[in-house]
């Protein structure tokens, strides 16, 4: 369901380019009817154009820049932040005349003009910066001077620029990199021939818009290793170099865009505006709009994103405890340790009883003969204290540490089910999905008293019940998966009848699946894609394989006073899954 790939490699300057062109034919000379601030770093606009209502969302998330148009609506905060105020005072309402952005940089400038409270018609440019963590969206007047930010940038943060009310908007050239648009391919092939770094990176750290991986696909279409140190290149090459960067320039200026998907398998790899020749041999899914693959491509990993970061209180506080609760346990095992002696106390206790009669008084140690060995054992004594008194004390001694261990015993139990049960936790705020997910894990930690309850406010920002998910095998049977500890207590003990099979995968924190039989038999493929879902869903699913308890329900049991979501059972069977669901049919609720 999710995708691991690098957040950036793919959003370059060719990608704004299209998407540039793509909102100056859609957008251009629409008017800015809507404007709201869905997250504190993203925007929504709404136009309406001669085709109709048409949506551009901006984001300057720190992880995850991204600006593309969007048929989807975002709900509106209660109480509109103060910069989307601002945009509203300013240019809601106005008239988008212009959409542009410099050079290849990743930059697109959006030019409204609207007139103002004395009727006099003023210009206004909306920029957003996609810089990774220096992402930004800034609203300038017509003259380049600073309105206000959604991100202000003091001197304190940054000695490069500041971003504040009343200061100059420009873009930093901290690299000194050059832009495309001014180079003929014979100065760019001079430029990189004296670099001695490898051939690709020379192009990309040399010149604003190119990723790696299009460094890599110029010098792959220019038939040039790209490893090579650049000033080894043979010239003939790196005029060849330079010709096809003259080629994959002229398209940018043309705006001859293909927006392409790369997969390898069923998972996206790679993105790009234009066709990559080096993934040939991979899967290349074309699209006919560079917003739609933009938002199809990132859409899971922007809300992964967004989960991530609303769950950092949340794992901050799992993770202390459990570091807590894992040295606690490290000590109550040396505890244990040292109470190892209880028997050889109780050994020497009863063997000075046996033979204190043959044991001289004020002795220093006692060589007698362990009656269940027939070896002879060596005793220290107190000289201080009679044989009798020295046997009472090793036997003192003996019931001191047979009680210690006692207790820990119990008190270790507790730990290791409180330890297992917060890896639990953690896990599920691996695998949540959105904000009501975030609420029934507070709620669990809150219940369980490892947080201070906020039910009055949890309960005004709850947005519903978060529901397990839900999947369909390829032979048509339900299966739902628990995302946390309550949903895994839905799913086995209300949403599962007797008759139903549990999967889960073995001595690691995971979900529960349950697969609704219905009443029949289930072929030897639903057990596989359920024990794939097991495995997926678990600690376990960067593993090759996991191994997957199953069970029918009714072999369940939940242990008196047990952990939300935690089970007991006797009878089982094992397989071995590979964590991989790319080809199960996923159910949205």
């Amino acid at each position: 369901m999710y995708f691991v790939y690098n957040l950036f490699m793919a959003y370059d300057g060719f990608t704004t380019a299209a998407v540039t062109a793509e909102i100056q034919n859609t957008l251009e000379g629409g008017y800015l009817s809507k404007i709201i601030q869905p997250e504190k770093d993203a925007l929504l606009l709404t136009f309406k154009t001669p085709d109709g209502q048409k949506r551009l969302a901006l984001s300057a998330n720190a992880s995850l820049p991204l600006v593309y148009l969007t048929d989807t609506n975002r709900q509106a905060p209660l109480q509109a932040p103060g910069f989307c105020m601002l945009l509203r005072k300013y240019i809601g309402g106005g008239r988008l005349i212009s959409v542009s952005g410099v050079g290849l940089e990743r930059v697109l400038i959006l030019t409204l003009e609207r007139r103002d409270e004395m009727g006099d018609l003023r210009t206004w440019q909306l920029i957003t910066e996609i810089m990774g963590k220096h992402s930004n969206i800034i609203l300038t007047d017509s003259e380049g001077c600073i309105v206000d930010a959604i991100k202000r940038i003091p001197a304190s943060v940054s000695s490069v620029r500041e971003v504040l009310p009343g200061r100059r908007w420009f873009i930093p050239n901290t690299a000194a990199k050059k832009d495309p648009f001014t180079l003929s391919g014979v100065s760019f092939a001079e430029m990189i021939g004296e670099k001695t770094s490898p051939l690709y990176k020379a192009v990309y750290t040399s010149l604003t818009g190119f990723s790696p991986v299009m460094a890599e696909e110029l010098c792959y279409r220019a038939r040039v290793d790209g490893g090579l140190p650049a000033h080894t290149v043979p010239k003939g090459e790196m005029m060849r170099l330079g010709r096809v960067y003259e080629t994959m320039i002229e398209e940018v200026k043309n705006k001859s865009f293909d927006p392409v998907m790369i997969c390898e398998g069923n998972k996206p790899r790679e993105f790009s505006s234009v066709p990559l020749s080096q993934y040939r041999d991979l899967q290349q899914v074309h699209f006919p709009s560079v917003s739609l693959l933009i938002e199809k491509f990132y859409k899971e990993k922007e809300q992964v994103s967004r989960i991530r970061q609303r769950s950092a209180d949340l794992r901050h506080v799992v993770q202390n405890i459990l570091d807590r609760d894992i040295r606690t346990l490290s000590l109550q095992e040396k505890q244990m340790q040292d109470t190892s002696r209880k028997n050889t106390c109780r050994l020497y206790g009863e063997l000075l009883h046996a033979y204190g009669y043959s044991i001289d008084p004020g002795a220093r140690q006692a060589e007698v003969e362990n009656y269940y060995t027939n070896e002879t054992v060596s005793i220290p004594l107190d000289p201080l204290l009679s044989v009798q008194q020295n046997a009472e004390k090793y036997y003192a001694r003996y019931n001191k540490l047979k009680r210690t261990a006692e207790v820990l015993q119990g008190r270790m139990e507790e730990m290791r089910e409180e330890i297992r049960h917060l890896e639990s936790i953690a896990e599920s705020l691996d695998t949540a999905a959105d904000e009501k997910d975030l609420l029934q894990i507070r709620q669990e930690l809150s219940d369980c008293g490892y947080i201070r309850s906020k039910s009055s406010s949890v309960k005004k920002q709850s947005p519903g019940k978060a529901m397990p998910l839900h999947y369909r095998s390829s032979d048509g049977f339900d299966i739902y998966v628990g995302k946390n500890n309550y949903q895994n207590e839905e799913v086995t003990f209300r949403l599962a009848s007797g008759n139903d099979w549990w999967f889960h995968a073995k001595n690691m924190p995971g979900s529960h699946v349950i697969v609704k039989s219905d009443g029949r038999e289930l072929p030897d493929r639903v057990f596989e894609e359920a024990g794939r879902l097991a495995a997926y869903y678990s600690r376990g699913k960067l593993a090759p394989k996991v191994e997957i308890d199953y069970t029918l329900r009714k072999n369940l049991k939940k242990p008196a006073k047990g952990k939300p979501g935690f089970v007991i059972y006797y009878t089982n069977y094992s397989l071995m899954a590979e964590p991989d669901i790319a080809d199960l049919e996923y159910l949205p609720s």
